[in-house]
């Protein structure tokens, strides 16, 4: 008998690690077909809400919030770069030289929420800003990132024109703040269970199916 479970990633666009938590959760669940299915939503979390529109280099970044050297922040770097490997993401570093501001990349996912392309709308956010180095607080990109899983540009571009959604995505990121998240990804299943971070496959495939079984 398959068991349908209920997922909220709470997540960035420019988090890393969240980019791995998709992808191994995506893993687990192809093990646990036929076992288990989901319905996934992604939930905004910024982790730099006050971020200026033109961004900040990324080395500079780490180490005015996490005291990293830049030796620190060169291995943290490759140890991404290998577990995306694994996974078949691509880290593109040498591509990713700024970090920048995400609020409108979370307007345009909570656009597509009900479309049932969130999930391939998240997966090409994080191919844009990783991989191809481009910048997820262009409007341009982030149009293009829509028309390329099938949404409508048109549609895209009238939503980034005005503030739609920005109360609704605000709201989330502070209930997920209240409910003591403060760091991604989180990945909340049924709304009760939390795993946190990056996590392999494994450590998914085993959550899920000990939660199935319950």
């Amino acid at each position: 008998m398959t068991t349908t479970l209920k997922i909220d990633f709470v997540s960035d666009v420019s988090c890393p690690w969240c980019a791995i938590g998709l992808q191994s959760l995506e893993t687990a669940l192809s093990r646990l077909q036929g076992e288990v299915e989901v319905q996934m939503q992604f939930q905004p979390f910024e982790l730099n809400p006050q971020m200026v529109p033109e961004g900040e280099d990324i080395t500079e970044h780490l180490s005015k919030k996490y005291g990293s050297s830049p030796e620190q922040a060169a291995a943290a770097r490759e140890n991404i770069r290998a577990r995306g490997e694994v996974l078949g993401f691509t880290f593109n570093m040498d591509k990713r030289a700024r970090i920048y501001n995400t609020f409108d990349a979370h307007r345009l996912l909570h656009w597509a929420e009900d479309t049932g392309l969130q999930t391939a709308l998240k997966k090409a956010l994080f191919k844009a800003y990783f991989t191809d180095g481009k910048d997820p607080s262009q409007h341009a990109v982030l149009i293009e990132a829509a028309e390329s899983v099938g949404l409508s540009g048109d549609e895209a571009r009238e939503v980034l024109a005005g503030d739609e959604f920005a109360d609704a995505v605000r709201e989330q990121e502070q209930f997920y703040l209240n409910a003591g998240i403060h760091s991604v990804p989180a990945v909340v299943i049924n709304d009760r269970h939390l795993i946190s971070g990056g996590q392999p496959p494994e450590v998914f495939e085993q959550a899920l199916r000990q939660i199935a079984a319950e």
